[in-house]
């Protein structure tokens, strides 16, 4: 399995300047405003609670199960689109999904913004096969970064506990060119097939 890098949300903080007179001789500091430290402390709590929420999620083993994407210069059912496929899927956790370079020219990466929370994708290289091992139920989308704005693009769907949390953030995440309406088809894709928003209620 490639070894994955965990993503953390930054919470930005809020600096304290001290401003220094003008001119020579000694002066005192002038002392912080009560309220300032009042606000620390709920900085802090707020820091944490992102920290928290952004906890790197652990790998787990693979159950033994494979699905193969082939990844392919021109679509076999004639749009004429480089694509992956089946570029939708249904997994378990644990299943592991292999991307295979039918053709050459192409890769497999994973959207940042269309991960679940804490989770950290893959990164193929071109003309590799890349294998990756969904560790949690959600969304999971993924490019081909050279044919991006060429709509080469797909999406895993890991059924379970929680797996529509990062529904809302997957639909809203921008992409270019041909990418934006390749992903909307999905989606449709997906609902209408009842393997998306109706059977994610079904939690085997």
């Amino acid at each position: 399995m490639m070894k994955r890098t965990t993503f953390l949300s930054a919470v930005a903080l809020a600096s304290l300047v001290t401003l220094s007179a003008c001119g020579g001789g000694n002066q005192e500091t002038p002392a912080a405003p009560a309220g300032e430290e009042t606000e620390a402390a709920p900085a802090a709590e707020e820091t944490a609670a992102a920290e928290e929420e952004a906890a790197p999620v652990p790998e787990v083993e693979a159950n033994g199960t494979v699905h193969e994407i082939q990844m392919l210069t021109r679509d076999p059912d004639g749009s004429g689109l480089q694509v992956f496929k089946p570029r939708l899927i249904t997994a378990e956790v644990g299943d592991t999904i292999k991307f295979v370079p039918t053709d050459p020219t192409h890769q497999s990466s994973s959207i940042p913004e269309m991960l679940p929370a804490g989770v950290t994708g893959w990164e193929g290289e071109i003309n590799k096969e890349v294998s990756y091992v969904v560790p949690t139920p959600g969304i999971y989308g993924y490019k081909c970064v050279p044919h991006y704005a060429a709509g080469m693009i797909g999406m895993v769907v890991v059924k379970g506990d929680g797996m529509t949390d990062n529904l809302e953030e997957a639909k809203a995440v921008s992409h270019p060119g041909l990418a934006g309406r390749e992903f909307n088809e999905i989606f449709e894709t997906a609902e209408a097939r009842e393997c998306f928003l109706r059977k994610l209620l079904e939690l085997s």
